[in-house]
């Protein structure tokens, strides 16, 4: 009996999903200059699981793009690119235990957990920053980015934003949420 993958999707849906990443590739050539398209699609091509979870990332509206090259792994690196925090991963808490601690009103998911089931990872601060220096991102929405464990061990966690003409770094209670405030995530591919 065969066992079928959940986490891959079938070959239209892959050559559709490579179509959409190539033109967003090709479209915003500033994020990975001197980046060799056909290179990151034998990869994607190779890689289903990664495929999918980019894909996630495009379904809720996150807008993956290239954003680096990790030399030493060889490692093409997508980070969400949508203009604001993606749409389909608002409205959450930034962890399970700040999901749990909620009274009322608790939100249906959050941010770590939703990143592990796509199988990607919340942006740190640097890359954060990083993305921020090639467009600016967040300019009405915020994003919870990567928090230090001495910080979430205290109960808060790491938000950031675009304004002003500034990047933000804040903390909040890691229980809050907000319909402007989701997260970006990156794939290494």
């Amino acid at each position: 009996m065969t066992q079928i993958n959940k986490k891959a999707l079938s070959s239209e849906q892959s050559q559709a999903l490579i179509g959409v990443l190539k033109m967003r590739f090709e479209k915003n050539p500033n994020r990975h200059e001197g980046y060799d398209w056909s290179k990151i699609q034998a990869k994607l091509e190779v890689n289903t699981e990664k495929l999918w979870s980019l894909n996630e990332m495009e379904n809720t509206g996150g807008e993956p793009d290239v954003m680096d090259h990790d030399k030493k792994t060889d490692e093409y690196i997508f980070y969400d690119c949508s203009a604001e925090s993606p749409k389909g991963r608002r409205s959450i808490c930034y962890d399970y235990e700040g999901q749990e601690s909620r009274k009322e009103f608790k939100p249906e998911n959050n941010a770590i957990d939703m990143a592990t089931a796509m199988g990607i990872e919340l942006l740190t601060e640097a890359q954060y920053r990083a993305l921020q220096q090639l467009e600016h991102f967040d300019a009405k929405t915020s994003s919870w980015i990567q928090t230090p464990s001495d910080i979430r061990k205290l109960g808060g966690a790491l938000f950031a934003d675009y304004r002003y003409g500034t990047v933000f770094v804040y903390h909040n209670g890691a229980p809050s949420y907000y319909a402007a405030r989701g997260f970006r995530g990156s794939l290494r591919v």
